[in-house]
C-alpha cells in the first residue's frame, strides 16, 4: 500500500464511519427526526453498520483501520511504525469530514434546535444538547473511572481484531470486516453505558472539533475539559492490546 493510498483510504473509510455514527446519534437525538428517541440499540447498530461500510470501502486502499487505536495496536505488535503517521492523518481528516457530512444531512433539524415558546400544553421546550451527536459524554464524570472504561473497552476491540487475523477463513471469505462490525455493536451494548464508548480517538476528537466550529443554534459546550479521556484511553488500550497479543499469540 502506498502512502497516498493509505491516506485516501482512511479519509474515505473514516468519513463513512462518522457519517453513519454521528448520523444515527442525530437521528435518535434531534427534534423533528423520524427516528427520535428510538434508543441505545439503534445507536449501537448504527455505529456497527458504519464500521462495516467504512472498513469494507477502505480495505482495498488502506486495510481499513479507521481508528488510531487499531493502527497503534498493529504497530506495537509488528514493530512496523513507518506508515503510522499516514494512517493517523487520514483518520483525522476523515473524522472531521464525516462530522460535517452528518451535520449537512440533518441541517434542517439542527437549525430547528431553538427554544420553542410554547407547545400544545403551553409550556416551553428547551433546545436539544448537540455534543452527544458528535462526541462522547460520560454519564458519571469521573476521569479515572472514565479512562479505565475506555482502556478496557478498547482492549476488547483491538485484541480480538488482532486475533481474528489468525483465523485464515475470515480473511479469505471476506467476512472479517462483518465480524469486526458485530464486535463494535457488542461493545456498544455491553460496555458503552458509562462513557458512550469512544474506543477511537479520531472518532471523538474529529467530530468534537467540528462541533466547536459549526454554527449550530444553541449547541451548548464542546466540553474540551473531558476531551483528553476518549483520546488517551483508547490509545492506551490499543497499545496494551498490541502488547498482550504479541506476548500471548
Amino acid at each position: 500500500m502506498s502512502n497516498g493510498d493509505i491516506v485516501v483510504g482512511e479519509i474515505i473509510g473514516t468519513a463513512i464511519l462518522i457519517l453513519f455514527g454521528a448520523g444515527v446519534c442525530a437521528a435518535v437525538t434531534l427534534r423533528y427526526s423520524k427516528a427520535r428517541a428510538s434508543g441505545w440499540i439503534v445507536i449501537a447498530f448504527g455505529w456497527g453498520f458504519g464500521v462495516m461500510a467504512g472498513a469494507y470501502t477502505a480495505a482495498p486502499l488502506s486495510g481499513g483501520h479507521l481508528n488510531p487505536a487499531v493502527t497503534l495496536g498493529i504497530a506495537v505488535d509488528t514493530g512496523e511504525w513507518g506508515k503510522v503517521g499516514f494512517y493517523l492523518l487520514g483518520q483525522m481528516i476523515g473524522a472531521v469530514l464525516g462530522g460535517v457530512l452528518a451535520y449537512l444531512v440533518y441541517f434542517a433539524q439542527f437549525q430547528a434546535n431553538v427554544r420553542e415558546s410554547g407547545t400544545t400544553e403551553g409550556t416551553a421546550e428547551e433546545p436539544t444538547p448537540t455534543l452527544g451527536i458528535f462526541s462522547t459524554i460520560p454519564e458519571i464524570r469521573n476521569p479515572v473511572a472514565n479512562l479505565l472504561t475506555e482502556i478496557i473497552a478498547t482492549v476488547a476491540l483491538v485484541l480480538p481484531i488482532l486475533a481474528f487475523g489468525l483465523t485464515k477463513g475470515l480473511g479469505e471469505s471476506g467476512t472479517l470486516v462483518l465480524i469486526v462490525s458485530l464486535l463494535v455493536v457488542g461493545i456498544g451494548l455491553s460496555l458503552g453505558g458509562p462513557t458512550g464508548y469512544a474506543i477511537n480517538p479520531a472518532r471523538d476528537l474529529g467530530p468534537r472539533i467540528v462541533h466547536t466550529f459549526l454554527p449550530i443554534p444553541n449547541k451548548g459546550t464542546s466540553d474540551w475539559g473531558y476531551a483528553w479521556v476518549p483520546v488517551v484511553g483508547p490509545l492506551i488500550g490499543g497499545g496494551l492490546a498490541g502488547l498482550i497479543y504479541n506476548a500471548a499469540f
